[in-house]
């Protein structure tokens, strides 16, 4: 008898994968017959109810498959189903709980759970809830075709109520936050976004050398450069030794990102050996581009005025950095925290942005912006112009002249060990 009853139990699910959905339910009726508790039986049974409208038919089969198998997480998910079609919210509840108790990481109840709070009222913890799913869920080029309708809705849900939450506590908090020096208004707008859920904190991570307990500031201030206001001084001559280089010289810029085939490119792979974005080194990991820096003299004395950090190996970097119009440079991270990044805008047509960790700025001709590029940090230009920066590096003002001692020192035993 059992083995004709899993012969018939095989060929009903093969009759159901292959759409014959009525032979599949009269062939599931010959396997309760046979096995009147036969749980898979059941269980099929009641989704052919529930797929014909039978939602009493339904509810009662998938009660009874759910005794036999309890902790079967599909017949807990097709009797929430049932109990939701039925509009037993306290039913559906209890059946949604209890796949949760088996796997509180379960997606398909995660939501199911986070659409009962959404129609019972409770916005609030429907939201968290659609959040802890999101989390759970993989990226969204690989969200299942089955959940990809509630994951959207789930995405939509979250953005919505972050802008909410956002907004009222921009409302609740904006005069007192006004009130405090320019300086640290930045950190409480950024505190406010991630309370909402509408960013996440922005930490650094170096892909070389770190230094622990450096405080992760995106853009310093320009009072800790005594340097900025003498090479801003020199903007006119600088761009105009770039415009010379972008007429003359134009073959001599190189892309910025050059991995050679076979390497994982991850993020870089449109702009992997791509000129959109390019570079004109004056100085390129620690190293003079003599004739470079020959073909431009008065940068190259400018060059000379800044704090350049000197890490063998590493930097100093100097660079011409030109963005093709509507090119976007994606979230990375830099080398080391020892060492900070400044660009000196030189073309900068409307529709460029920095974006910093949290903070994001407009370039502005001729004003120097200095930050930690090992806090995630992406580029782009919108515009349908060229944009071009010098790119130097520069000394954490942070750290003191001993310190920069030991940086050096930890670089190059690093580069004597691999050697």
């Amino acid at each position: 008898m059992n083995d004709r009853v899993e012969l018939l139990a095989a060929r009903a699910g093969q009759l159901a994968n292959a759409g014959q959905w009525d032979e599949a339910e009269r062939t599931w009726l010959e396997v309760r017959r046979l096995a009147p508790r036969h749980a898979k039986a059941l269980f099929s049974l009641g989704v052919h109810a529930l797929k014909r409208g039978d939602t009493a038919a339904a509810h009662e089969l998938l009660r009874e498959a759910r005794k036999e198998s309890p902790g079967d997480l599909l017949v807990l998910m097709m009797l929430v189903a049932a109990c939701r079609q039925r509009e037993d919210l306290a039913a559906e509840r209890e059946a949604i709980e209890a796949a949760l108790v088996q796997d509180p990481y379960f997606l398909p109840a995660m939501l199911a759970k986070a659409s009962w709070l959404e129609r019972t009222g409770a916005a609030d913890a429907a939201a968290t809830m659609f959040r802890h799913a999101l989390t759970v869920a993989p990226p969204p080029d690989h969200w299942p075709d089955m959940l990809r309708p509630q994951l959207e809705h789930a995405r939509q849900v979250v953005v919505e109520r972050s802008g909410s939450f956002s907004a009222y506590l921009e409302q609740q908090l904006a005069g007192m936050r006004d009130a405090l020096p320019a300086s640290s208004r930045g950190r409480w707008r950024e505190a406010a976004s991630i309370m909402a859920g509408r960013s996440k904190p922005y930490h650094s991570e170096c892909n070389q050398l770190h230094v622990p307990r450096l405080p992760e500031i995106p853009f310093f201030d320009r009072e800790q450069f005594p340097w900025i206001s003498a090479l801003e001084a020199r903007t006119a001559a600088i761009r105009a030794e770039l415009q010379a280089a972008l007429e003359a010289d134009r073959d001599r810029f190189v892309p910025y990102i050059a991995y050679n085939p076979g390497e994982p490119v991850n993020q870089w792979q449109e702009l992997n050996q791509s000129d959109r974005w390019s570079t004109l080194h004056l100085w390129r990991a620690g190293a003079p581009v003599q004739e470079n820096l020959d073909r431009c003299p008065e940068t190259a004395r400018a060059l000379a005025l800044v704090d350049a950090a000197d890490i063998g190996g590493l930097c100093p970097n100097a660079m011409f950095s030109a963005l093709a119009p509507h090119t976007h440079i994606p979230p990375h991270n830099g080398e080391t925290n020892a060492r900070l990044v400044a660009h000196l805008p030189l073309i900068v047509p409307d529709g460029c942005k920095l974006r910093v960790g949290f903070e994001e700025r407009e370039w502005r001709v001729g004003e120097v912006l200095v930050f930690d590029d090992t806090i995630e940090h992406e580029a782009r230009n919108d515009s349908d112009e060229l944009r071009v920066v010098l790119i130097l590096d520069v000394w954490n003002p942070l750290l003191e002249p001993n310190e920069r001692e030991m940086v050096k020192s930890l670089a190059a035993a690093a580069r004597a060990f691999r050697s």
